[in-house]
């Protein structure tokens, strides 16, 4: 009965994580791998863990409590979890457990010194690594001293970090279960970590040893900083070497102490390049037993590497699959579609089934491979070009990948070059009947799809869902549609370009954009202020709509003073709009039609800053400046050399950008109407797998493939464990950023601007809308919590059409993500907002609150004191 309760590493493997906790199976992993040493010890299982925690009445209460307080509730967290951790250090050891611990102890030498360590059963897993959130004892000496620190490891479960750690990833306290690792101590010359992926980049070919004399505590409490090595096919790359001052030692009696360097060893490597290279060897052996990347301790001693800790690297973003050798470069989808959050698998799939190109998924987003178009000089100067003028960023790391000579083959010429850069838009004439025509087109088509879709169910409605992919993506593809989108942007670039040639102006096309016909985004942002004039007349409404909380709110409005006119205008709004919602290229995601309180607040901060009427005034404000601003540019031309010309190709273009540039916004606006239609007849088919017992709830089927739920509507057959596997990776992807540029190396690239243009301190992007705006920041990462004052200037990580309703409220916009030709930036053209896109971690350096000076015309955002 007692043996339950110990078990020696050698006994123990991965697969055991219920039983030893992560460090523990790792541990035991690490043990049987052939070559790699780890300190003899044994693992006090959960069993004993269980046992102890019992014996304690109130912590079933006390338990109760903690999961109930908010994550950022610390101080409450600080009181409640220290009071569990006395609780269950009060707990006396049974005597056979004790006698179980003693006896582990007397097989290997009971007056040995150990180290005493945590093992959680949700630590060091491949989701979440939860490193450093429980506790480490080094050099215990006796039997004593070891159960009392066993007693502590197993209290370290409810330090104030593990439990918001947990809280904060939607850990049930309860489902967490302590092991005690108990391992022979090792006294190393040199001790540290190394990472068999560079931490940094990503790149999986680049390993990283960190190293500092003595044991590792003095690296990893950040004592001193280590040696830096990177290591690449088998030799030293890169080696910083570092004034290591003081180091950790074992003391006799038993604990540590930080020691001195003397000073002519401070500056010695901690290991040689070719025990650098050794180390590595033997970290690739550990990653191809784990089957990936891992962050490993280790400790040098008399020469030998032993290992004391081996986890998955839970930060690098991960590799699409290819099934091949082969060097791929991965260009984001997300930065292009202003969509950078992970999607669930349903809505990947679907993306992926109506996208023109092959696209690809890791890490809950999607990429394109560019390798062939990169390694042709015929189609590489095209991609290079289209990407630049929708991203610096992306375009310098593109750069960054073709200067390493040897990662893109270089091919004769791969055929087409990507997307259009030119020519395609040569034939198109500048007539608004184009514009009318197209949308009529996709409009009859969406009608289409939704009078034939009614009908069908089950298998049939999948068999006619993969046809409605293709009549999709032929409207996409639509030569017309296309040359009608590429005749707006070459015309923007060629005013941009051109007339800073001749007038020396910067960014003279976004002026002459604003209020542009045609723009069903821009249109949208002021349809919800006629919808705020029905609402502001009557008190009753504001009031009600304040406390709102409920989506059936609609009906409830009718019984209000002014509530039918209210209703039927949110109502008018929502049949119009309330397709969109925040990420809308993730069919998963809840629309404004599924979710109306979303729009709420924003509608309120529209009855609150506007006066009736803004919407027409403000769409005739801009239609006046952008008709001066032609005026101006027109004369200034004519006073020039040759002026009569080239005021005349001017006005040529600027009717062209005036006729396009508004049904740029029109072909997102089919593709997610067309989503909406596609999601409702899904969901009508998972309510009635719900009603069947095949699912507990219908959003499940958001966790699978469109390919996978066909299969589970033929067969009525799920795959529980499968659902759940794909919501903890979806929870995990959350924590991960994506990169605009990819390798199949797993680097990540990411670009920069190389400018020195700007002052020091200065954010840097891209400059999307001209003219310089000073106000207070408002960082707003969810639409649903906007509050805004006019003079306010939003900064957030990307907007998609959706966040236009906020447009019409705020001075000025800065953003992550985002390009010249992206949502965001078209609508604060057509709102005249001075906009900066793709400033990186934005939201992160600029507080809420700070006052801040944006640069609209320069690209460049100031904080100010």
């Amino acid at each position: 009965m007692t043996e339950r309760y110990v078990l020696d590493l050698q006994e123990v493997d991965e697969t055991q994580v219920a039983v030893v906790g992560g460090k523990g199976a790792h541990l035991g992993g690490l043990s049987r791998i052939e070559g790699i040493r780890v300190p003899a010890g044994f693992c006090v299982t959960t069993d004993a863990f269980r046992r102890i925690t019992a014996k304690a009445p109130p912590l079933d209460d006390r338990l109760d409590q903690l999961s109930r307080l908010n994550p950022d509730d610390r101080e409450a967290i600080r009181t409640l979890s220290a009071q569990i951790r006395r609780t269950v250090e009060g707990i006396a050891v049974p005597d056979d457990l004790t006698a179980a611990i003693t006896r582990a102890l007397a097989r290997l030498s009971e007056q040995a010194a150990y180290a005493v360590r945590s093992s959680a059963t949700a630590e060091d897993l491949p989701t979440a690594s939860f490193a450093g959130q429980q506790d480490t004892y080094l050099n215990v000496v006796g039997p004593t001293a070891i159960l009392q620190h066993v007693s502590r490891c197993w209290a370290s479960l409810f330090t104030e970090r593990a439990v918001t750690y947990r809280q904060r990833n939607g850990i049930d306290h309860r489902t967490v279960h302590m092991a005690v690792v108990v391992q022979r101590m090792v006294f190393p010359h040199a001790s540290g970590i190394l990472f068999t992926a560079d931490p940094v980049t990503g790149n999986r070919k680049v390993a990283t040893v960190d190293a500092g004399f003595g044991l590792g505590e003095a690296l990893v409490s950040g004592l001193v900083n280590p040696d830096v090595f990177k290591v690449r096919h088998g030799e030293v790359v890169a080696k910083a070497i570092a004034a290591k001052q003081r180091a950790v030692h074992a003391l006799p009696t038993g604990g540590t102490q930080e020691v001195a360097i003397d000073s002519r060893r401070q500056e010695q490597p901690a290991l040689t390049d070719a025990q650098v290279v050794r180390l590595v060897q033997l970290g690739r052996r550990i990653e191809a037993h784990f089957g990936r990347p891992q962050d490993i301790e280790w400790c040098l001693v008399d020469d030998g590497f032993q290992i004391v800790q081996s986890r998955p690297i839970t930060t690098l973003f991960p590799i699409p699959e290819t099934g091949d050798q082969e060097n791929h470069v991965y260009v984001s989808v997300g930065h292009q579609q202003m969509m950078t959050d992970p999607m669930k698998p349903l809505g990947l799939s679907m993306w992926q089934l109506t996208a023109m190109v092959p696209m690809h998924a890791a890490g809950g987003r999607l990429f394109v491979d560019v390798t062939r178009r990169l390694a042709s000089p015929a189609s590489r100067a095209g991609l290079l070009d289209v990407m630049g003028r929708g991203d610096p960023l992306v375009r310098d790391a593109l750069e960054t990948v073709l200067d390493r000579d040897d990662f893109v083959p270089s091919l004769p010429d791969a055929g087409p070059g990507g997307p259009p850069t030119g020519g395609a838009s040569a034939t198109i004439a500048t007539d608004p009947a184009i514009v009318t025509e197209l949308i009529e087109r996709s409009q009859v088509s969406i009608a289409a799809l939704e009078r034939d879709i009614r009908t069908k169910t089950g298998p049939a409605l999948f068999e006619f869902l993969l046809k409605a992919f293709e009549e999709h993506k032929r409207v996409l593809s639509d030569p017309l549609s296309m040359q009608a989108i590429m005749a707006g942007m070459e015309a923007t670039w060629w005013l941009n370009d051109t007339l800073q040639e001749w007038l020396g102006e910067k960014n003279a096309a976004d002026t002459l954009t604003l209020s542009a016909p045609d723009n069903v985004t821009s249109e949208m942002g002021l349809a919800l202020l006629d919808v705020a004039d029905v609402i502001r007349p009557h008190s009753e409404v504001v009031a009600f709509l304040q406390g709102v909380e409920d989506e059936g709110f609609l009906d409830e409005l009718a019984k209000l003073a002014g509530g039918t006119e209210a209703r039927d205008a949110i109502q008018a709004y929502l049949d119009r709009y309330g397709m969109r919602c925040v990420g809308e290229i993730d069919i998963t995601r809840p629309r404004w039609r599924e979710r109306p309180t979303t729009l709420v607040p924003v509608l309120l901060d529209n009855v609150r800053n506007f006066e009736p009427g803004a919407a027409e005034r403000r769409f005739e404000q801009g239609r006046q400046k952008a008709r001066q601003k032609e005026q101006d540019v027109l004369s200034r031309l004519r006073a020039l050399p040759d002026g009569d010309r080239k005021a005349g190709e001017a006005k040529r273009m600027i009717d062209r950008v005036r006729t396009f540039i508004g049904y740029r916004e029109y072909p997102k606006y089919a593709i997610v109407s067309r989503y909406f239609v596609y999601k409702q007849a899904l969901l009508e088919e998972a309510e009635r797998l719900v009603q069947a017992g095949v699912l507990p709830e219908k959003e499940d089927i958001f966790y699978l493939t469109f390919q996978e739920l066909h299969d589970v509507v033929r067969s009525n057959q799920v795959n529980d464990r499968l659902i759940q596997q794909r919501k903890d990776a979806f929870r995990s992807y959350h924590a991960l950023t994506p990169p605009r540029v990819l390798t199949s190396d797993g680097e990540a690239v990411t670009g920069a601007y190389r400018r020195d243009d700007v002052p020091v301190g200065a954010l840097i992007g891209l400059p999307v809308s001209a003219g310089t705006i000073e106000g207070r920041a408002r960082v707003i990462l969810d639409i649903a919590e906007a509050d805004l004052e006019a003079g306010d200037i939003l900064v957030t990580t990307f907007t998609d059409p959706s966040w236009s309703p906020l447009f019409v409220a705020v001075a000025g916009l800065v953003t992550e993500v985002g390009g010249l030709m992206t949502h965001g930036a078209v609508i604060a053209r057509e709102y005249g907002l001075p906009a900066v896109v793709g400033v990186e971690r934005a939201t992160r350096l600029i507080r809420d609150g700070q006052r801040i000076r944006v640069h609209g015309t320069d690209g460049y955002v100031e904080i100010l004191p």
